[in-house]
């Protein structure tokens, strides 16, 4: 899979992005959501219709925790759920399971849709300053801070 394409890095960002803004608020466990945005779409296939690819992405996070990330049994539940559920399930009790689905529907723009606030969890992501922040940067394909920071997109720089 393209790391440029509709589920790569810089939807990894935005997702990032929304996460960070809906937690302050929501009250989710913000190193689930931080690390949702990095593996939920991460061993996709492909850009379409990919079953099981969130599946992979946790798998991919259980493997690499311990190593590259603590979390406690009780985090990387959530974190698993979120990644493992997050393409096929509407709700979850769980606010952090909840913030996590949110930040990612949040980036519907970059595939042409505006987020329905009936489809989120959370009240601030159904907010309408909130979608119109988080659409805005989705169909502008804006590369988060964290994103630019980190794989060095400044400048011309871009990786590959």
């Amino acid at each position: 899979m393209s790391w440029r394409g509709l589920h790569g890095l810089s939807h990894w960002g935005r997702v990032y992005d929304n996460g960070m803004r809906l937690t302050d608020e929501s009250g989710a466990n913000r190193n689930v959501v931080e690390l949702f945005a990095f593996f939920h779409d991460s061993q996709r296939f492909h850009d379409g219709s990919d079953i099981g690819h969130g599946h992979r992405g946790a798998e991919y996070a259980r493997t690499l925790r311990g190593e590259f990330f603590d979390l406690t049994d009780d985090e990387f539940e959530l974190l698993y759920v979120a990644c493992c559920d997050h393409a096929d399930e509407i709700t979850h009790d769980d606010v952090t399971i909840q913030t996590c689905w949110d930040s990612d529907r949040l980036d519907l723009g970059r595939v042409g849709m505006t987020p329905d606030p009936e489809f989120l969890s959370t009240e601030i992501a159904r907010r309408r300053d909130t979608i119109h922040w988080a659409h805005t940067r989705a169909v502008n394909e804006t590369v988060s801070e964290v994103i630019a920071d980190l794989w060095y997109l400044r400048g011309g720089h871009a990786a590959n």
